[in-house]
Order: structure tokens, then C-alpha cells, then sequence
């Protein structure tokens, strides 16, 4: 059966009853998904491994285990040990000796560090803003989006995301890698952006 014949054969079938009960399942469903407040983390991560967002996560206790932590999944992921770094004055501060930083994104670089604003646990997304010691363009660029979420800026549902005081020039929210799928239902994945989607949660200062 060609990709037409099948595509013409479940329009057909629309009606069936199996499609809906899907129908009336999904109107049953609650629009706003149980979220424990208690367990944030664990929220957050169970939904950043879900096939939808297909992320990976560490975790450090202090901000001086950032770099190791990036080298650590850079080796693991048979990567060398360079990054595009931000101009964050938080992220200058590590020990970055060992690494190659670059401070511009290159369309062949294979890694970008960033750091984002909040956690939503109940997606998985990422918001992040642009400013000056925040640019945006590199988290499209790179292989890999390995990005720094303190455990404090994790939250429970989209409503919490507006983030008080001076707004930036734009805020954008990134909820597991970039993916496409054809008409044919081939999933490819990373054909806007980043393959590969690694959280590291900062859990002390």
C-alpha cells in the first residue's frame, strides 16, 4: 500500500469506533495534568524523559561542578571538550581550564552552554530570555543544548512562567529537541536545531 492509498484508507475510517473512543478519552482528560508541588525535581525530570522531549539530566550541588559536569557528558557523548560560553559573569567564574570556549557559535560547533530563566514541570520546558549576557542565536546552532537550571527556578504550571521585573527583549521557551516528522510519519530529529537536549540542575547556590 503506497503512503496515499493509506493515508486515503485512515481518512476513510475516521468514523470507526476505535477512533472514537480516542476522541472521548481525550475530552475527558484533565487540560491542566496533576502536579506534585511537594516533588518539583522529580516532575520536572519525569517529564524531560518522556519520548516527546527525549532530554538527559545531571545534577550538581554548587555552581564550581559546572564544568566538570559538561565535560563529563561532552566524553560521554564522544564530543571533545569545547563549548560556546555565554557572557554570563556566573559561568566566567568556573574553572573552564581544559576547555576550548568560544564566545560566537559556529554552524558546525558541536556544543552551547546556556543558562534558563525557568522550569516548567509541567512540560519539561525551558524559558529562557536574550539579553546581552544571554544571546540567543547560539541554542540553534549547536549539537548539543547542555543547559544550567537552578532547582529554585523550577516551577509547576505554565501559568507560572511570566517572570517579574524589566522584561527582556524576548523570551522563548525550548521544550525538548528539535524534531520533525514527514508525511510519511520519519521522525528526524534536530532538523531546526540542537539534536541533542542535556539539563544540568544547579541544586545549591
Amino acid at each position: 500500500m503506497s503512503a496515499r492509498d493509506a493515508i486515503l484508507a485512515r481518512l476513510k475510517g475516521a468514523s470507526s469506533p476505535s477512533l472514537r473512543a480516542e476522541a472521548d478519552a481525550l475530552l475527558v482528560a484533565p487540560e491542566r495534568p496533576a502536579v506534585d508541588a511537594a516533588a518539583l525535581e522529580a516532575e520536572f525530570l519525569a517529564r524531560l524523559a518522556l519520548p516527546s522531549v527525549s532530554a538527559t539530566h545531571d545534577a550538581i550541588e554548587d555552581l564550581s561542578a559546572l564544568p566538570d559536569a559538561v565535560a563529563r557528558y561532552l566524553a560521554a557523548q564522544d564530543e571533545p571538550p569545547a563549548l560556546c560560553l555565554p557572557p554570563d559573569p556566573r559561568l566566567a567564574a568556573c574553572d573552564w581550564s581544559g576547555f576550548t570556549l568560544h564566545e560566537r557559535p559556529a554552524s558546525d560547533g558541536a556544543a552551547v552552554l546556556a543558562v534558563a530563566r525557568r522550569g516548567i514541570a509541567e512540560t519539561g520546558s525551558l524559558i529562557f530570555e536574550t539579553g546581552p549576557q544571554a544571546p540567543m542565536l547560539p541554542n540553534f546552532l549547536a549539537l548539543h543544548h547542555i543547559v544550567l537550571l537552578p532547582v529554585e527556578a523550577i516551577h509547576p504550571y505554565l501559568e507560572d512562567a511570566p517572570l517579574a521585573g524589566p522584561q527582556p527583549r524576548a523570551h522563548y521557551w525550548i521544550t525538548g529537541v528539535s524534531g520533525t516528522t514527514d508525511i510519511e510519519g520519519t521522525y528526524v530529529r534536530g532538523a531546526h536545531g540542537p539534536r541533542f537536549l542535556h539539563v544540568i540542575l544547579l541544586r545549591g547556590c
